[in-house]
């Protein structure tokens, strides 16, 4: 019996299954290199926003791995997912892990190179 303020997370005892994000546009139009070049920032940085080392290294690999990968790798990790397209996570000590949308998959203004 809990404390009058207590929830569950999940009162059904379901995870989240992880998914693919929903369609978006960044604020201007990005070519493919440009985009590698925003990835490659926020991985090479993303450690300095608090967390695990080993977690941020399983986003990255779920994130570019195919969707029945991505969850084997959170769940073998043991991320909590809050957000199905993976924005938003969580490791089993409480940190919080957000994802920014240009991570997980491409813009629809996206710039094709020639």
């Amino acid at each position: 019996m809990g404390c009058a303020g207590s929830s569950q997370t999940k009162g059904d005892g379901t995870l989240k299954k992880v998914r693919k994000p929903k369609p978006w546009k960044h604020p201007q139009p990005l070519t493919k290199s440009q985009l590698l070049q925003l990835r490659e920032e926020f991985w090479d940085t993303a450690p300095h926003y608090g967390g695990r080392k080993e977690i941020w290294d399983a986003l990255r690999a779920a994130s570019e791995a195919d969707i029945s990968l991505a969850q084997a790798i959170v769940d073998s990790a043991g991320v909590i997912v809050q957000n199905a397209d993976l924005t938003i996570c969580y490791d089993e000590r409480g940190a919080k892990y957000e994802l920014p949308k240009y991570v997980l998959s491409e813009p629809t203004n996206l710039i094709r190179e020639s």
